[in-house]
């Protein structure tokens, strides 16, 4: 048994020490906006925030999380009206929508860390998350709005 504090809520957890977080979000409690991805931790897809850094869910064990407060893309804004989220529907950045969550959860930690980040340096830190679309011009387009927001 493991207690994990999730969006800001603690959870029992019934999993295995080597249990991926991933699993444990999806299949243990029901947050789906994690994405499975590569389950390798080459696409970002499954990114969340672990004690506010991004890290891939599906590279990280249920034993490796500890104490550590998890912050999944449900728990970003509840209700979508976190600014990277509003500036994502006005780029209009998602194509099949699929690593969009990633994406965003990613986003997020850039700006935590860098309130202004400029164009290179939004796509050096967003680099590790993909996007079999190729929307990477309009997510750059979405964090510079974000990032312009007070």
């Amino acid at each position: 048994m493991a207690t994990l504090t999730v969006n800001g809520t603690r959870y029992d957890v019934e999993a295995a020490p080597d249990t991926s977080l991933l699993w444990v979000l999806r299949e243990h409690l029901g947050l789906t906006g994690t994405k499975y991805g590569c389950a390798a931790g080459a696409c970002g897809a499954c990114t969340v925030h672990i004690d506010g850094t991004a890290a891939y869910a599906c590279a990280t064990t249920l034993a490796a999380v500890g104490t550590s407060e998890i912050t999944t893309i449900e728990g970003l804004a509840p209700q979508g009206e976190h600014k990277l989220q509003r500036a994502w529907v006005a780029e209009q950045v998602p194509q099949c929508g699929y690593c969009q969550s990633g994406q965003i959860m990613r986003a997020a930690a850039l700006l935590a860390e860098n309130p202004a980040p400029d164009r290179d340096e939004i796509v050096d830190y967003m680099s590790p998350n993909l996007c079999r679309c190729g929307t990477y011009n309009r997510i750059v387009r979405a964090i510079q709005r974000a990032a312009g927001e007070a």
